[in-house]
């Protein structure tokens, strides 16, 4: 029997918004792109920073894509799978792919979250619509994985899980992070000046760290600027599924420029990854 995730947090009339958008990051189509790390914010906030993780992909030969989103409100050491057996979205709906999600749910390391836990969550749903739009008029399946606040074993543990999917050219990952949420729980290092201008350097860093594909670096770089990076153990999953994924950061945006510190603002960051062969 179908079971149905609808899409609440996607506004229904944004088709024309996500052609404008890829359209403007006027990029090629790539059969190397093998993933992308892309934000999870509102399309008003991130929509135009997405499009240059998005407009990277060559549908052509993908036949399955596994989503990896970060949980914000259902708490877990885990990852999960949904209870629903495809997403629905205004603009046209994404099968769930039943066999991986049950070959994955019988290592015995994956809950089941129901359908209000779900529904709850954004984070994988703010990439539904801008992958019906790419990967519209070809067969495509999703394995949807909500990933929970996992330590570095557990991280290494699940991303060995995907490990054999990483080396065939048929399955894509489309990673949500988003990154440098500013706020009180920062103290301003004065030598950059203003505030964005200090929020820009933080996203450099990570960025260049993750492009290094240095775990330990990434690992320290979480230690000294803590929460630099908006639940990113999904990002943590997809390097240690293999030393062979290659990322690029393409676009990084700020919601807002900070000038006092009472501002805030969310970074969005867009990335494609490619795995050597």
């Amino acid at each position: 029997m179908e079971k149905i995730r609808r899409a609440l947090h996607a506004a229904k009339k944004l088709e024309e918004e996500l052609d404008g958008w890829l359209k403007a990051a006027a990029l090629v189509k790539s059969p190397d792109v093998r993933g992308v790390i892309a934000p999870h914010a509102g399309y008003s906030y991130s929509g135009r920073a997405a499009a240059y993780a998005f407009g990277n992909i060559d549908p052509t030969n993908i036949s399955r894509v596994f989503l990896l989103g970060p949980s914000h409100h259902y708490y877990t050491r885990k990852c999960a799978f949904s209870k629903a057996t495809v997403y629905k979205t205004p603009i046209g709906d994404l099968p769930f792919d039943l066999e991986v999600i049950e070959e994955l749910k019988a290592t015995g390391n994956f809950e089941l979250m129901d359908l209000r836990v779900d529904e709850a969550e954004h984070s994988m749903e703010m990439h539904l619509l801008y992958l019906v739009k790419i990967f519209e008029g070809h067969q495509v399946k999703v394995v949807p994985i909500l990933v929970g606040a996992l330590n570095a074993d557990n991280e290494a543990m699940y991303g060995q899980f995907l490990a054999k999917y990483v080396d065939d050219p048929s399955n894509f990952f489309s990673v949500s992070s988003d990154f440098c949420h500013w706020g009180s729980r920062y103290a301003l290092d004065k030598k950059y000046g203003a505030i964005h201008k200090y929020i820009e350097a933080l996203d450099k860093m990570g960025m260049d760290v993750i492009e290094t594909g240095d775990p330990d670096a990434f690992k320290l770089y979480l230690q000294e600027y803590d929460s630099a990076i908006c639940r990113r153990h999904p990002i943590s999953m997809l390097r240690n599924c293999s030393t062979k994924i290659k990322i690029q950061f393409l676009q990084c945006e700020q919601s807002s420029q900070c000038k006092t510190t009472g501002d805030s603002s969310v970074s969005y960051a867009s990335a494609a990854a490619k795995v050597d062969s």
